[in-house]
C-alpha cells in the first residue's frame, strides 16, 4: 500500500562510520554493529538525528547526523555507561539537554521507575553541566527551534515534561566567551527563569515542524494546544472538548517527544492511543483507538475538526485464538488518515470527503499490508514533508522504524491502487467490491493525480472497461474527481461546494457503496473548537482552520450546499427551446464561453491529434457559458468571502479544465487505437478500432449528458463522422432520432459534398435533409448538386421575391395553403413577368443563393403549379 523510500539507515549512515573511527583507534576490534549498541533518541526540526552509542571502552556518547551534509558529529561523551532516555540539541548546537535513567546497580536492566536525572550541558566549551531535575519518574526534554534569521541568538528555550504530569519551560540566557565560545549566563539562577505552563497532564504530543504542544489533563477531557512563536512567546490557541473513553492508566503518555528505549513498552497496549494530525491548508484530525480484549470489536474514532464532525468505526475481529490484538495505529498520508492493524485490516480514511464510506478505502486479509517492517508498534510518524524530492510538489509522510533504525519517506503506492482498479478479470470482477474501486479511483485522481503518466493509465483502464459498473459510472467519477483536483491545496470549504462524485446526487446509492462488510460506522456532529489568543490576527494554519470551521458550520446549515451539475438542465432546455435567438442573456453566455475557450487555446496550441475546437458549435458554447454562470452564482452565494475576482478565476479555470480533460481523453484514445486523418473520410467504412473509439465516445457523451456538462466544440461532429463510418445507414439515423448523434452543420456539409449520389447515399442525404432544423437546412441544402435541392432553392427564391413584391406593389402572396389561383389564370406568364421586372430593378437576386438557371426556375414553377392544381405531369 505504501511506497517507501529510505532517507536514513542507522547501520549505513551512522554505525559504519562509528565502527570505522573506533576501530582505527583500537576501541572496537570487530565490525559487529552490536558492539556499539547505537540507538536513535530524537529527531529535531531541521531533520538532525540524535543518537547514543556504547562502545567496549565503557563510555556512552551522543552524536548527531546531519541529513544535508551526511556527516556525523560527536556532541558529548559520558565517562561511564548510562541509559539515555531523552535528549535534545538547541538550534545553535551550543547546549545539549539529556535525561538519564539511572541503573539500580551494575549492568542490570534498568527499572521502569528508576531515578531519572535531567541535565543541561554546555557543548563548547565543555566546562559546565547543570542538573535540572532529579526525580523518580520519566522525564522528556525538548528544545524549541524557532524560525529566525538571526545567527547570534543568545537565548534558548527548553521544554521539560515529567511523567508526574507537569510541563515546564526553561528560559536559558547565554553569553559569548572569548569571542566565540557560548556559555550559560548565571546557571545558578536558572530555576528563577523557569515557568510551569501546564499541570495534571495525562497525555502530551509535540509537533516539531509547527512548534506546537498538544495536551490533555486528568480532570477534564479538553484538548489544548500551546503555540510557540519565533519570539519565544507561547499561548494556548485552541481548546476542544473531547468525548474520550475512560482510560484506566494514570501514567502520562508521550507522543513524538523523543524515543525512550528503556521505558516499559507494556503501557503502549494498556491505554488508549491518541494522536493529532494537521495539514497546512487548515485541517485537523484527532485520532484515538482503544485496547481490544477478549475478542471484542476494534474501535477507533477520527474527529474531523475542520469539518465539525466525528466518525467512530467498529471492525469485527476474526477468531484466531489471541486474547488481545494490537490497537490500530494512525499514519497521515496527505489528506488521508490510515488506520492499520498488521495482517487484519487497513482503513484509508478520506478526511476531505468523509461523508460516505465509499470514498475511503478499506482492505482486509492479505491485502491489508503497508509494506512496513513488523511489528508496527515500533513505527512512529515523524511528520510530513511538504515538498517531494521527486518533483511534482507532492507531500510525503516521514516514518521512523525504531526496530531497524530506518527513516522512510512514505506515500501511497499508485501501482497498488491501479492493481485494485484494474483487477477486472472474470474471476475477480465480481469479488472486488465496487466501493474499493471507487475509493481507489478517487485516491489516484485527486491525491496522486500529479504523478506523470498516471492519468494516462487510468484513461487506458476506462477504455478497457467501457461498460458502467453497477454502482457508479466510472467516466463520470473520472471527470468529477479530476476537476475537483484543481481545488486541492485551496480552502477546505470548497470541499463542500464543488462537485466531487456523482454518488452524492443519487437518492439511493447501491448497498455496496453504503456499507463495508464487517465494518460499522456512526457519525456525530462535534463541538466547535474555541480559538484563543492571536489566532484572529495571525495568518497561517490557525487562521485557515478557524475560517474553515466557521464556513463549515454555515454550510452544514444550508440545504444542498454542494453544486449539482443537474441544476443546469432546466435553463439548458430553455435555451435550446429558444432556438438560438439573440438576447442580452445569450450574449452574456457567449462572453463566458469566450473566456473559457481562450484559456483552452492558450494551454493547447500544439495539440492537433483530434479535430476539436475547430468549429463554432453554438449549442456547446451556450452550455459552456451557462455552466460558468451557474457555478459562479453558486460559489458567490455560499462563499462570498472568497471574493469576486477569485471566484471568477476559479470558475473559468474549472470549466476550461473540463474541456481540456475531455480533449486529453480523446487524444489518448486516438493514439491508443492508432487512428489518423483517414478516419474523417466519409467515403470509407470504419474499422474495428474506429468502432471501439466510437463506442467510447458514446459513453463519454452519455456520461456528460447525465451530468449536463458541456463538450469541446467539434466533439459531436467527430462522433457523428465515426457513426457514419461505423454504423449502417439505418442505424445511424436511429442514433440521430434518439439524440445520441447530432447533425451538426459541419457534418451535413461534408455529407452533401463528399458522398456521391449512389442510391444508398442519395437515400441517406434525403433522410438527413428531412431531419435538419430549418436554420441549418437553409444553409446546407444548396451544397448538394441534385434536382431536389435545386427545386428547394428555386422555391425559396420565388418565395423571397414574391414577398419583396408584396411589400412594394401590394401583390398578395399567402402561401400555397391559401393559393386562390383558378385554372384559367395559370401564373406562369405573370410569374415570369414579375421575375423579369424584379431582376431589372434589383441587384443580382442570386447573390446569396448560388447560380440558378432562370429557365429551370420557370419550368420548376410551372410543374409546382400543375401539381397544386391537381394535373398529372408526364
Amino acid at each position: 500500500m505504501l511506497k517507501l523510500k529510505t532517507k536514513f539507515d542507522l547501520r549505513r549512515d551512522v554505525v559504519a562510520d562509528i565502527l570505522r573511527k573506533e576501530t582505527s583507534v583500537g576501541e572496537v576490534e570487530t565490525d559487529d554493529c552490536r558492539a556499539v549498541d547505537t540507538r536513535i533518541v530524537n529527531v529535531e526540526r531541521d531533520g538532525g538525528i540524535l543518537y547514543s552509542w556504547k562502545g567496549l571502552s565503557g563510555t556512552t556518547r551522543i552524536g548527531k547526523y546531519d541529513p544535508i551534509t551526511k556527516d556525523n558529529k560527536l556532541l558529548y561523551t559520558f565517562d561511564q555507561q548510562v541509559c539515555v532516555s531523552s535528549c535534545s540539541l538547541n538550534k545553535e548546537e551550543t547546549l545539549l539537554a539529556v535525561s538519564l535513567t539511572q541503573r539500580s546497580g551494575g549492568h542490570d536492566r534498568p527499572k521502569p521507575m528508576s531515578k531519572c536525572l535531567a541535565l543541561l550541558i554546555e557543548i563548547h566549551p565543555i566546562n559546565n553541566t547543570k542538573v535540572l531535575k532529579a526525580v523518580d519518574c520519566t522525564v522528556r526534554v525538548q528544545f524549541l527551534h524557532p524560525e529566525t534569521d538571526s545567527n547570534s541568538v543568545l537565548e534558548s528555550h527548553l521544554l521539560l515534561v515529567a511523567e508526574d504530569g507537569y510541563i515546564e519551560q526553561y528560559h536559558i540566557l547565554l553569553s559569548k566567551y572569548e569571542g566565540y565560545r557560548v556559555v550559560m549566563l548565571n546557571p545558578e539562577q536558572l530555576s528563577k527563569l523557569t515557568e510551569r505552563i501546564a499541570e495534571d497532564v495525562s497525555w502530551v504530543q509535540w509537533d516539531r515542524h509547527s512548534q506546537r504542544l498538544y495536551y490533555l489533563t486528568h480532570k477534564d477531557k479538553t484538548l489544548r494546544c500551546f503555540q510557540f512563536y519565533p519570539n519565544h512567546n507561547c499561548e494556548i490557541v485552541l481548546e476542544l472538548v473531547l468525548e474520550l473513553p475512560t482510560d484506566p492508566v494514570n501514567t502520562l503518555r508521550f507522543v513524538n517527544l523523543g524515543f525512550d528505549h528503556y521505558h516499559e513498552k507494556k503501557l503502549q497496549q494498556e491505554h488508549n492511543h491518541m494522536e493529532v494530525f494537521t495539514n497546512s491548508i487548515g485541517s485537523m484530525c484527532v485520532c484515538f483507538s482503544q485496547p481490544v480484549i477478549d475478542g471484542e470489536e476494534q474501535t477507533y474514532s477520527v474527529i474531523f475538526v475542520h469539518k465539525g464532525c466525528s466518525k467512530t468505526f467498529r471492525v469485527s475481529q476474526e477468531e484466531n485464538g489471541r486474547e488481545t490484538r494490537p490497537q490500530p495505529f494512525f499514519i497521515p498520508i496527505g489528506y488521508y488518515i490510515v488506520a492499520y492493524v498488521a495482517g487484519h485490516f487497513l482503513h484509508c480514511i478520506n478526511s476531505r470527503q468523509p461523508q460516505t464510506l465509499c470514498h475511503s478505502l478499506f482492505l482486509s486479509g492479505l491485502e491489508a499490508q503497508l509494506g512496513l517492517p513488523e511489528p508496527s508498534a515500533c513505527v512512529t510518524v515523524l511528520g510530513v514533508e511538504e515538498e517531494s524530492e521527486e518533483g511534482g510538489g507532492a507531500s510525503a509522510t516521514v516514518l521512523l522504524d525504531l526496530a531497524s533504525g530506518k527513516i522512510y519517506r512514505a506515500d501511497l503506492s499508485s501501482a497498488f491502487l491501479l492493481q485494485i482498479l484494474c483487477s477486472d478479470t472474470p474471476t475477480t470482477r465480481m469479488s472486488r467490491p465496487d466501493a474499493q474501486r471507487l475509493a481507489a479511483l478517487h485516491c489516484l485522481l485527486v491525491y496522486l493525480g500529479t504523478e506523470p503518466t498516471l492519468e494516462v493509465k487510468i484513461i487506458d483502464w476506462l477504455c478497457d472497461n467501457v461498460m458502467a459498473f453497477e454502482s457508479f459510472d466510472q467516466i463520470q467519477e473520472f471527470i468529477l474527481a479530476s476537476l475537483y483536483r484543481i481545488s486541492y491545496g485551496k480552502p477546505l470549504c470548497l470541499d463542500k461546494v464543488l462537485p466531487y462524485s456523482s454518488v452524492f446526487d443519487k437518492k439511493e446509492v447501491a448497498a455496496a457503496l453504503r456499507e463495508v462488510p464487517g465494518v460499522s460506522c456512526t457519525s456525530e456532529l462535534h463541538t466547535e473548537p474555541v480559538f484563543k489568543g492571536k489566532v484572529r490576527g495571525v495568518q497561517g494554519f490557525w487562521s485557515e482552520l478557524q475560517w474553515n470551521t466557521e464556513n463549515m458550520k454555515y454550510l452544514e446549515a444550508v440545504p444542498h450546499p454542494r453544486y449539482r451539475t443537474s441544476l443546469q438542465q432546466d435553463p439548458w432546455d430553455k435555451l435550446r427551446a429558444e432556438g438560438g435567438e439573440t438576447s442580452s442573456h445569450s450574449k452574456h453566455l457567449e462572453e463566458n464561453a469566450k473566456k473559457v475557450l481562450s484559456m483552452v487555446d492558450t494551454w493547447s496550441l500544439d495539440r492537433k491529434t483530434v479535430p476539436l475546437f475547430q468549429e463554432e458549435d453554438p449549442q456547446q458554447r451556450a452550455l459552456i457559458g451557462l455552466m460558468v454562470d451557474k457555478l459562479r452564482e453558486h460559489l458567490t452565494r455560499h462563499l462570498p468571502g472568497l471574493g469576486k475576482k477569485r471566484i471568477d478565476s476559479l470558475v473559468v479555470n474549472y470549466v476550461a479544465k473540463l474541456l481540456e480533460l475531455i480533449r486529453h481523453m480523446m487524444d489518448y484514445v486516438w493514439l491508443k487505437y492508432r487512428l489518423g486523418p483517414r478516419v474523417l473520410c466519409l467515403t470509407q467504412q470504419g474499422s474495428s478500432s474506429e468502432w471501439s473509439v466510437f463506442y467510447f465516445m458514446c459513453r463519454v457523451l452519455e456520461a456528460t449528458r447525465g451530468l449536463c456538462l458541456p463538450l469541446p466544440p467539434g466533439y459531436n461532429t467527430v462522433l457523428s463522422v465515426l457513426g457514419v463510418r461505423c454504423l449502417p445507414h439505418h442505424s445511424f439515423l436511429q442514433y440521430v432520432d434518439h439524440g445520441l448523434l447530432q447533425l451538426t452543420e459541419t457534418l451535413v456539409t461534408r455529407l452533401m459534398t463528399d458522398l456521391d449520389n449512389s442510391d444508398a447515399n442519395e437515400k441517406l442525404k434525403f433522410s438527413i435533409l428531412k431531419r435538419l432544423p430549418e436554420p441549418i437546412d437553409q444553409r446546407v441544402h444548396h451544397m448538394w448538386d441534385h434536382p431536389v435541392t435545386s427545386a428547394i432553392i428555386s422555391r425559396d427564391y420565388v418565395r423571397t421575391v414574391l414577398k419583396k413584391v408584396q411589400k412594394h406593389k401590394g401583390f398578395e402572396f399567402t402561401g400555397k395553403e391559401n393559393m386562390g389561383f383558378k385554372p384559367e389564370f395559370l401564373p406562369l406568364t405573370h410569374l415570369t413577368q414579375i421575375l423579369s421586372d424584379v431582376e431589372q430593378r434589383a441587384l443580382n437576386p442570386f447573390a446569396e443563393q448560388g447560380t440558378v438557371d432562370a429557365r429551370f426556375v420557370e419550368e420548376t414553377a410551372l410543374k409546382q403549379t400543375l401539381i397544386h392544381l391537381g394535373f398529372q405531369i408526364k
